[in-house]
């Protein structure tokens, strides 16, 4: 019974390690990853931004698909006011076919992404803890540092736009703008599992 408790344990610590718990006021890590024009973007290219909206998303999943012409319309409202969407693609692509390098890029010209759309073959998603797509990063910069302020759903009704009640990303993004922080500044992310060996 001692044998089991440990190696349950341990294999509850690996888990842990796998993925990290960020919460809310936590520094974002850095990244460093390949955008469907070829170029390599950082999030340190960034820093000249008020913050970014950091979305894991993708192309099969209904609720991402559900969620596209949102997170489009966050960029052109969010963009100017110094909050772009950086999308990240984090699935496999042998375990999720239809997100591979250039099917992220056929669905992006063919919807018109207005932001950045790259791929996450460091598997960055697993330091920021994300697990579904979408799910979403607000994060907050001073001079140059990010940090998390608000971890979740974009908004609380995925499938019918015409019932949102609350909109979680635009609450939090107006709350900064006036100093403040955002509240709730974590919701539960709604969407599929992310396709990871």
């Amino acid at each position: 019974m001692k044998r089991i408790f440990i190696i349950t344990a341990f294999l509850l610590g690996m888990m842990t390690l796998a993925y990290s718990q960020l919460s809310p006021g936590d520094k974002a890590p850095e990244f460093t990853l390949k955008n469907i024009d070829g170029s390599m973007v950082s999030l340190s290219d960034y820093a000249e931004n008020k913050g970014v909206i950091l979305i894991f998303t993708c192309n099969p999943c209904p609720f991402a698909k559900a969620y596209e012409k949102r997170i489009i319309q966050l960029h052109k409202s969010f963009e100017p006011m110094g909050y772009p969407v950086l999308a990240i693609n984090p699935n496999d692509d042998k375990l999720s076919p239809d997100d591979t390098f250039d099917k992220m890029k056929e669905r992006a010209l063919a919807r018109e992404y207005p932001f950045v759309y790259l791929k996450d073959d460091s598997q960055i998603f697993k330091a920021y803890g994300a697990t579904r797509t979408p799910h979403v990063f607000l994060l907050d910069n001073d001079q140059g540092e990010f940090s998390i302020a608000f971890i979740g759903a974009i908004d609380n009704n995925a499938m019918d736009e015409r019932s949102v009640s609350e909109k979680y990303v635009e609450d939090a993004i107006l709350a900064l703008e006036k100093g403040k922080k955002p509240s709730p500044d974590q919701v539960k992310a709604i969407g599929c599992t992310i396709k990871s060996k």
